[in-house]
C-alpha cells in the first residue's frame, strides 16, 4: 500500500520553536503574539467559541472567548488542544501523485499539474461512460459555503447525480424523522431551554464525551432541580450523574419509547388540547402502542419494569421537559423508527414550542446541521429543497442560470456509491472531508472498491487512510485557514474567521474546486473570489426554502454571535425556538406552527424491528461502537494531536467482568473480536459500566485497529444510515498480540 514519504517537515522548522513555549493549558508563557482571532472550534456540532493566538502565520495557542453565548469560554479537551494540529509534520504542503517507483508510493507534483490531471480524468471518464460515471463524496465538517459549492459543482458543473456526504453516517435518521413529524429538520430549541426544565431525557447520547459543553447545560438543569433520565447500553459519564439510568439492550430503543407512551396513555399523562389542536395521527399510534405493556417492554429492552414505570411517570407528569438524542438511537437499520418513537413521546406531552419545553438532536460533526441543508446530499438542493421537486428545481436553476432539465436526477447514498463502484457503474471519484476507509462499515469491502476505481482524487490536509489509495492528493485547508459560516447543533448560524494562510502549496478548498472547474472549461458559476460571495448566493438559493438563510449576513452573525434560521429577510431577528404559537412560519402559512400545509405535527406509527443481525450460538455477543472524549470521527485530526493521543492512545474493547470471567479474560489482555465480516484484536478493558451481553469498541482508528472491520453494512430503508450500533460478534482471549504489534517488537 503506498504511503506518503516523511519529508514534509519545513512547517515544523518554521513554526516549531513557538510551540515549545506553550503551557499545559495552551496559553503561551513567553511568546509575544501578532494577533488574537475570534472564531470557533473545528470539531463537533456545538462549535464552541474560541480565540486563536497567531504568531508568524502560525496558530500558537488559544484564549477562552467568554462572550459567545453557547459555551461562555468553556472548552473540551479537543477544543483546548485543537491549535496543535497545524504544526504536525504530516501536514500536506504539496500535491501528490501516486507513483509506485517513488519512495513511499507517492511523488510531489506541481499544483497546477495535479489539477490538470484531475480535470482531464473527469472529462475522460464522463465522455467515455456518461456523467454519472463520476461521483463526489463530500463532508459535514465543511463550511456552509463549501457544502453549497460541492452540491453546485456536482449538479451544475459535472451534471452527475452521484454526490453524497459523510453526514449520511451521522444525522440522516434524525433528519428523516424530524421531517416526517415536524416538516422540518432542525433542533426545535436553543440549549438555553434546557436550563429551568423539570426533566431532561437523554437517549443514545454520550454527551459528556461527545458534546461536553452540553453536559454543563444538563448539570445546570439538575442543580436547579431537574431530574435527568439517561438511556444507554453503557453507564457513560453523564449516566453516572443522572437520576435514573435505563441500560437498554442495543437496538431496542423504539420498544422503550412505545412502552413509555403506553404508560402515558394508561395513566392519562397526555396534553389532550395540544394533541387535538396541533397534531394528527394520534389514534393510530395509540392503537399501535397498546400491546407494549411494561412487562413486554422490559422483556424486549432488558430494562427492569420498575425502572420503565418510573421513567414514564417522571416524563409523563412533568410540566416542562427536554428530550435529546444522538447516534445511539440513530445508527440502526430502523433508526428513523427510533427517532419517531421519541418524537411521539414529546408530541403526546405537548411540551414543545415553548420555553423550557423542547426536543433536539445532538449534531456530531462540525457542520452536521448546515452540511445537510444546502445541496451535498444525493437528493437535495440548497435551502433544504428536494432535487426531485419540479418547482424546487426551477427555482435553483434560475439562481444558477441554467435550464431545470439540465439538473441531474437524485442519486444514491454514500454506501451505495461504493456498491456502484464495485459493479463498475462508477469509474471515478473525488472526495473531500471524508475518510470512508475508516468510517464506513464492513470497510474491507470499501478497500476493495477503492482499488477498482479508474481514477480517485482526494482533497485533504493530512493523508488519511483513504487517501493512501488515491491517484492524486490535493492539499486542502484547515479550519483556521479559511472563513465562512457553520450552523450549530442548535440551528444557530455562526462565523468562522480566518486566522492564518495556507502553508506551502496548500489551497482553500473552495479555490481547489473552482480551479478544477476552470481547467475543465466549465468555470461559469465558479468564479467566486471570496467565501462571502458564495454565502450571498447561498442566501438567494435558500430564500423561500425550509432552511431559509435569506436574511442572514456576515455582519448580522457577528453582531449577535450567530443567527438562528429561518431568517427570511433583513429585518427578521432569526428563530431560536421553532414551533411557537404566532411564529413567523405559522403567520406566513396562516396555519399552525409546524411545517406542513395545515400547520400540524404528525404522529407516526413506529414499529419495533429487531437488529438486522441477532446474536446466535456462533456469534453470541453484541458489539456496539462509539466515541471517546479525546478523539473525533475517523481520527484524521485528533490522532495527530499529541496530548489527545496520550489521553486515549489505542482503541480498547470494553467488556463486563461477568463476560470477561466466562472467557478467562483479564483487564489488559489481548482479545479478538470476530464478526462475519472481519476480526480485530485489541486489549481488553474490563469495566462494570457496560451490559454483560455487550462489548464496545471506539471507531476512531483505521487499519487493523478499526472497529468497522466488524460492523455490518445494513442500512435504514428510509435514511440509508448504517447500523453501527449493533452487530453480532464472538470474543476470545488472543493467543498472541496482533500482527501489527509483533511487527514493531525488536527482533531477538
Amino acid at each position: 500500500m503506498p504511503i506518503l514519504p516523511t519529508g514534509d517537515l519545513e512547517i515544523v522548522a518554521q513554526f516549531g520553536p513557538h510551540l515549545s513555549h506553550q503551557g499545559p493549558a495552551g496559553l503561551d508563557t513567553g511568546v509575544k503574539i501578532d494577533r488574537l482571532v475570534q472564531t470557533h472550534c473545528c470539531f463537533c456540532g456545538q462549535q464552541c467559541g474560541i480565540q486563536l493566538k497567531v504568531k508568524d502565520n502560525a496558530v500558537v495557542g488559544f484564549e477562552p472567548w467568554y462572550d459567545v453565548p453557547f459555551n461562555r469560554g468553556k472548552l473540551c479537551p479537543k477544543g483546548v488542544k485543537r491549535y496543535l494540529q497545524g504544526s504536525h509534520p504530516d501536514r500536506l504542503l504539496h500535491a501528490y501523485e501516486r507513483d509506485p517507483a517513488a519512495p513511499g508510493g507517492f511523488g510531489a507534483v506541481p499544483y497546477e499539474q495535479a489539477i490538470g490531471r484531475v480535470a482531464a480524468e473527469i472529462d475522460r471518464i464522463q465522455s467515455q461512460y456518461g456523467p454519472n460515471a463520476f461521483a463526489l463524496l463530500s463532508g459535514a465538517s465543511l463550511t456552509n459555503e463549501k457544502a453549497y459549492l460541492m452540491g453546485k459543482f456536482a449538479h451544475r458543473c459535472l451534471k452527475t447525480s452521484n454526490i453524497d456526504y459523510n453526514g449520511r453516517l451521522c444525522m440522516v435518521s434524525a433528519a428523516a424523522g424530524n421531517k416526517k413529524a415536524f416538516g422540518v429538520d432542525r433542533a426545535a430549541n436553543p440549549w438555553a431551554d434546557i436550563l429551568g426544565t423539570e426533566v431532561v431525557w437523554i437517549s443514545g447520547a454520550n454527551v459528556a464525551e461527545c458534546a461536553p459543553i452540553t453536559t454543563d447545560y444538563v448539570w445546570q438543569a439538575r442543580e436547579s432541580g431537574a431530574k435527568i433520565i439517561v438511556v444507554d447500553p453503557r453507564l457513560t459519564p453523564i449516566a453516572r450523574t443522572c437520576d435514573l439510568f435505563l441500560p437498554v439492550k442495543p437496538g431496542r430503543d423504539v420498544a422503550l419509547f412505545n412502552g413509555i407512551l403506553h404508560l402515558m396513555i394508561e395513566h392519562d399523562w397526555l396534553d389532550h388540547e395540544f394533541i387535538a389542536r396541533h397534531t394528527v395521527g394520534f389514534e393510530a399510534v395509540a392503537e399501535h402502542v397498546e400491546p407494549w405493556t411494561p412487562q413486554r417492554t422490559a422483556k424486549v429492552t432488558g430494562i427492569a419494569e420498575a425502572t420503565i414505570r418510573q421513567a414514564a411517570e417522571w416524563w409523563g407528569t412533568a410540566r416542562t421537559s427536554f428530550l435529546m438524542h444522538a447516534r445511539g438511537i440513530e445508527h440502526h437499520s430502523h433508526g428513523v423508527q427510533n427517532v419517531l418513537g421519541a418524537i411521539n413521546m414529546v408530541l403526546a406531552s405537548g411540551r414543545i414550542g415553548r420555553e423550557h419545553c423542547g426536543y433536539a438532536t445532538i449534531t456530531g460533526q462540525g457542520n452536521g446541521q448546515g452540511g445537510r441543508e444546502h445541496g451535498q446530499k444525493c437528493d437535495q438542493l440548497p435551502g433544504g429543497r428536494d432535487l426531485a421537486n419540479p418547482d424546487h428545481r426551477a427555482y435553483v436553476a434560475g439562481v444558477w442560470d441554467m435550464a431545470p432539465e439540465d439538473l441531474p436526477a437524485p442519486g444514491v447514498d454514500a454506501y451505495e456509491i461504493f456498491r456502484k463502484i464495485d459493479k463498475g457503474e462508477i469509474r471515478g471519484l473525488l472526495s473531500i472531508c471524508f475518510n470512508p476507509l475508516v468510517s464506513l462499515p464492513d470497510n474491507n469491502f470499501i478497500r476493495q472498491t477503492l482499488e477498482k476505481l479508474e481514477f480517485f482524487a482526494t482533497i485533504d490536509f493530512f493523508l488519511s487512510e483513504t487517501a493512501h489509495h488515491a491517484d492524486i492528493v490535493l492539499p486542502g485547508s484547515l479550519h483556521e485557514e479559511d472563513e465562512g459560516t457553520v450552523t450549530t447543533t442548535e440551528g444557530r448560524v455562526i462565523k468562522i474567521n480566518k486566522a492564518v494562510d495556507c502553508p506551502g502549496e496548500a489551497r482553500q478548498d473552495w479555490r481547489i474546486i473552482q480551479d478544477i472547474a476552470r481547467t475543465m472549461g466549465r468555470e461559469q458559476g465558479f468564479t467566486f473570489t471570496q467565501p462571502r460571495e458564495i454565502f450571498d448566493e447561498l442566501r438567494r438559493a435558500s430564500k423561500g426554502g425550509i432552511c431559509d438563510y435569506a436574511g442572514i449576513t456576515y455582519e448580522k452573525i457577528e453582531a449577535h454571535y450567530g443567527v438562528f434560521w429561518p431568517c427570511p429577510d433583513a429585518d427578521h431577528p432569526g428563530t431560536p425556538r421553532l414551533f411557537e404559537a404566532g411564529s413567523w412560519n405559522a403567520v406566513a402559512k396562516g396555519a399552525g406552527p409546524f411545517y406542513f400545509p395545515d400547520g400540524k405535527a404528525r404522529f407516526n406509527v413506529a414499529p419495533y424491528t429487531p437488529p438486522t443481525e441477532e446474536v446466535d450460538g456462533d456469534y453470541p455477543v453484541i458489539l456496539t461502537t462509539g466515541r471517546v472524549v479525546s478523539q473525533f470521527l475517523s481520527g484524521t485530526q485528533t490522532r495527530r494531536i499529541g496530548p489527545l493521543v496520550d489521553q486515549y492512545p489505542e482503541p480498547r474493547l470494553e467488556i463486563h467482568p461477568q463476560l470477561a470471567g466466562q472467557l478467562d479474560i483479564a483487564d489488559g489482555d489481548w482479545v479478538t473480536a470476530e464478526s462475519r465480516r472481519g476480526t480485530c484484536t485489541l486489549r481488553a478493558q474490563v469495566v462494570r459500566t457496560i451490559r454483560p451481553d455487550t462489548v464496545f469498541i471506539p471507531y476512531h482508528w483505521g487499519g487493523r485497529k478499526s472497529a468497522n472491520q466488524l460492523t455490518i453494512a445494513a442500512q435504514d430503508p428510509i435514511s440509508k444510515i448504517p447500523e453501527y450500533k449493533v452487530c453480532a460478534v464472538r470474543v476470545s482471549k488472543a493467543t498472541a498480540p496482533p500482527a501489527y504489534v509483533r511487527e514493531l517488537e525488536p527482533q531477538q
